[in-house]
């Protein structure tokens, strides 16, 4: 009968590196949200809005970005640019990557937040004089905000389990920090499933943390 001895001590040792790891992956994902903000802002306003070339970048971009598996996408920016000579350090290539995807899915939550709000709040509010840009800054965005605020909610969460691809490219986030140490102790199980516990309170966190947020936010 196979039996399997459990060694835990060098994990207890290395804890203090995993969560510090685990706080570069949420720096990671939370840098990649932000960025992941304001370009799927911008890409769902273009589709809305405009058309010729700029509005099939947009579309282009969505597409690729949600039909694609995100470690291709992480492969483009870390292998592909690499071909022609572009090369890139990991940080930067698993922000590109998950900012990249992050904007994609966003824009369609943006952009069916945008079709949610009725377009007599905005012509009544030329009709008041504001400019387009008051008018949407002003009644427009902060509505779509918090119908697309859970749906953000759960972008965050799939932003910090995706950094986990960064091992792949050699980014020492906590899955990378965890391969490290398991490959020089050879306790592989032992130091995943400590992974594991720390991404599950992470996620936890953050849905806490929004929770939390939207109970002040949408008080009203």
């Amino acid at each position: 009968m196979f039996e399997y001895n459990f060694h835990w001590r060098p994990v207890l040792n290395s804890l203090p590196d995993l969560l510090q790891a685990g706080l570069v992956t949420l720096k990671i994902a939370c840098l990649s949200m932000l960025i992941g903000v304001v370009i799927g802002l911008c890409l769902a306003l273009i589709r809305i809005h405009m058309r010729g070339p700029i509005h099939w970048f947009a579309v282009t971009w969505i597409e690729v970005a949600r039909n694609t598996p995100a470690l291709f996408q992480l492969f483009f920016f870390g292998f592909g640019l690499g071909a022609f000579g572009v090369n890139l350090s990991p940080f930067v290539i698993i922000l590109m990557g998950l900012s990249f995807n992050c904007a994609g899915y966003l824009a369609e939550n943006f952009r069916g937040g945008f079709q949610a709000v009725p377009i007599t709040q905005l012509n009544s509010a030329r009709c008041l004089g504001m400019t387009s840009w008051q008018a949407y800054t002003r009644i427009v965005i902060p509505q779509v905000f918090r119908i697309v605020y859970y749906p953000m909610s759960n972008q965050m969460v799939w932003a910090v389990l995706m950094s986990s691809l960064g091992m792949l490219v050699g980014f020492k986030e906590l899955s990378g920090e965890t391969q490290f140490f398991a490959s020089r102790t050879f306790r592989v199980f032992e130091y995943f499933t400590a992974a594991a516990v720390i991404y599950y309170l992470m996620v936890k966190l953050i849905l806490a943390a929004s929770r939390l947020l939207a109970s002040r936010l949408f008080r009203y």
